[in-house]
């Protein structure tokens, strides 16, 4: 046990001196500066030459950028990587309810790469401004109409100063006869929106299709259940994440963020409000009948207040056995005047009135048990009961909560086929934000699930690559910061190498069985011994009886064959004896009767 803790001590120690040793480094390090700045001179080429012996760390791998292609049809691909915004349109419009001055779709984009962009030539669109309206859109190749085909639309988002409060979310604008795209708002019809929005600490990953009733013709939203997956990480990270949506004819839909699934359901059935409304509703005109008895207990008519029962004793009284402490001081007061306290020089008395020096403790209470007036401690009153209630029983007339009676729904309908949505022809940005710097990038609408993942792949999977090769490996990582952070080397030592010397010490130190000269020390005996022990009692047993029945036989006048046979035997358990240790053969001698020599008669 000594030598485990031994062990302990010294790794800590090892721990210590390596971060000691790190100091010393460093400061040498500081020291062969200061000697080269003030030998520079003289020494010129032999710095030149510890430059060109130092070793350069191997480059980092790089990942070439290609814009990516669509591999099949779609109705909508933008990569931005011309570096113009050709075929997409700013918004001239403004927003009604709002004031004036925010009211103007004036925020700025641009085409920009992203920063600190591992992948050169790969440029997206950029939300430049903040804390304004910006509003900007494009239409597709041909109108999208929902028949038997999936939807999939997909795109990246990149909050590279983070997120404060707004959106990253595309709009489908629906295909209208009066579609304006030079004046496309928030007002503009849709057919849905989809994409991440934040503010505050809720973030949300928005699916919203907008559902027309064919009895009315109005249109409402319909909104996809909250995903359980925690989303912080996507809007925090200010990674390139990939946001995709995809909507099948048999109205299961799918949201998945860097391929993977976040948020699944069905649009009948996982929708708020529901896209279908229910059967029945609840009469608005009816009304709860005047003697309808919801109370299920009521106070118990003929229970009668006891004649003991006072209303009126107070919950607490006065201990009358308390007593005085000795050295209560009744004469002084708990607050006196604060003797060193002197009026301030510019004090007006006509203005602030008549000075008077602020309260402080009465020192003399500090020692006494307490000054002022004594007062008996309250305590609880045992005669107290309070006001007397009626106990509580049954209603035997309780007719359970009243709920209005249950009539057709005049505005019922039942729509199984809600994939089929409004066709849309154009998709768009319609965004306030309180962070500027939003990147977007890689948009794609198509119908297979194919195109949309090599689409991803030449894209985002790019980005990927290019960000995992230029980040340093794990034990780069934590070297770094131990360079940062000396002390944590300790805590590298003690996490990795302590536990390992541990392991390695209790499974190679098993408990030692004790020598054959530590049993010889002491009267213990060894395991085998013991058990040879055993087996040579039983066998004196064994011959001690034999011995006895010889002697009957002796004592009876035994003839001499039946000596000599004895005499034999003798000699074969002398023989055997010869075997046992010396110690248990003269005991053995000692004891045995046949070693007596046979009497004469």
């Amino acid at each position: 046990m000594d030598l485990k803790w031994l062990l302990c001590v010294t790794l800590l120690a090892l721990g210590t001196l390596a971060v000691q040793a790190h100091d010393v480094d460093d400061d040498n390090d500081g020291d062969d500066v200061v000697d080269i700045e003030d030998d520079l001179d003289d020494g010129i080429e032999e710095v030149d030459e510890s430059k060109s012996e130092t070793s350069i760390p191997p480059p980092t791998p790089k990942v070439t950028y290609r814009p990516p292609v669509p591999t099949g049809e779609v109705y909508f691909a933008e990569s931005f990587d011309k570096g113009t915004l050709d075929g997409w349109i700013l918004s001239k419009a403004k927003k009604d309810d709002t004031d004036d001055e925010i009211a103007k779709y004036d925020g700025k984009w641009e085409i920009q790469d992203m920063k600190d962009t591992k992948l050169p030539g790969d440029k997206g669109l950029v939300l430049v401004t903040r804390a304004k309206h910006h509003a900007i859109s494009s239409k597709l190749s041909k109108p999208f109409v929902f028949d038997t085909q999936p939807l999939i639309i997909q795109y990246e988002v990149n909050f590279q100063n983070g997120i404060e409060c707004g959106g990253a979310y595309v709009k489908l604008l629906s295909k209208t006869p009066d579609l304006n795209l030079d004046q496309f708002h928030d007002k503009t019809p849709y057919t849905i929106m989809f994409g991440p929005d934040k503010c505050g600490e809720d973030y949300k990953l928005h699916f919203i299709f907008r559902h027309k009733n064919p009895n009315t013709g109005k249109y409402e939203e319909k909104h996809a259940k909250r995903p359980d997956t925690d989303l912080k990480t996507y809007f925090t990270d200010k990674k390139t994440h990939l946001y995709t949506l995809v909507l099948n004819p048999d109205n299961s839909f799918e949201i998945l963020v860097d391929q993977t699934v976040v948020n699944s359901g069905n649009l009948l059935n996982d929708m708020s409000p529901p896209v279908n409304p229910p059967r029945e509703i609840e009469d608005p005109n009816d009304q709860k009948p005047e003697d309808w008895d919801e109370r299920p207990k009521i106070p118990d008519p003929d229970a009668v207040k006891p004649d003991d029962w006072d209303e009126d004793a107070p919950a607490k009284i006065a201990d009358e056995n308390a007593v005085k402490p000795e050295g209560w001081l009744d004469d002084e007061p708990e607050y006196v005047a604060d003797p060193d306290a002197e009026k301030p020089e510019d004090w007006d008395e006509d203005m602030d009135g008549e000075w008077e020096a602020p309260q402080i403790a009465n020192p003399k209470c500090e020692t006494a048990p307490g000054c002022g007036t004594w007062q008996r401690p309250m305590i609880d009153n045992p005669n107290y009961k309070g006001k007397w209630k009626p106990p509580m029983i049954d209603n035997v007339n309780y007719q359970g909560i009243w709920k209005p009676r249950k009539i057709p729904n005049p505005d019922f309908f039942e729509d199984l086929e809600p994939f089929k949505m409004t066709p849309f022809s154009a998709v768009g940005l319609e965004l306030w934000s309180m962070t500027s710097d939003i990147f977007f990038d890689n948009f794609i609408i198509c119908t297979e699930r194919a195109v949309a993942d090599d689409w991803a792949n030449d894209g985002w999977g790019l980005k990927k690559a290019a960000d995992g090769a230029a980040e340093p490996g794990v034990v780069g990582q934590m070297m770094a910061a131990a360079e940062e952070r000396p002390w944590l080397w300790v805590v590298y030592i003690l996490t990795v190498a302590l536990p390992v010397f541990l392991v390695v010490l209790f499974c190679c130190s098993g408990k030692k069985q004790p020598s054959a000269a530590e049993y010889k020390k002491t009267d213990a005996p060894q395991p085998d011994v013991m058990d040879e022990d055993k087996e040579e009692e039983k066998d004196k047993g064994d011959k001690e009886e034999e011995d006895e029945e010889e002697v009957n036989k002796e004592k009876l006048g035994s003839d001499a064959d039946i000596g000599s046979a004895s005499q034999e035997e003798e000699e074969e358990e002398e023989e055997d004896e010869d075997r046992k240790p010396a110690s248990e053969e003269e005991e053995t001698v000692n004891r045995s009767p046949r070693n007596r020599k046979p009497r004469k008669d």
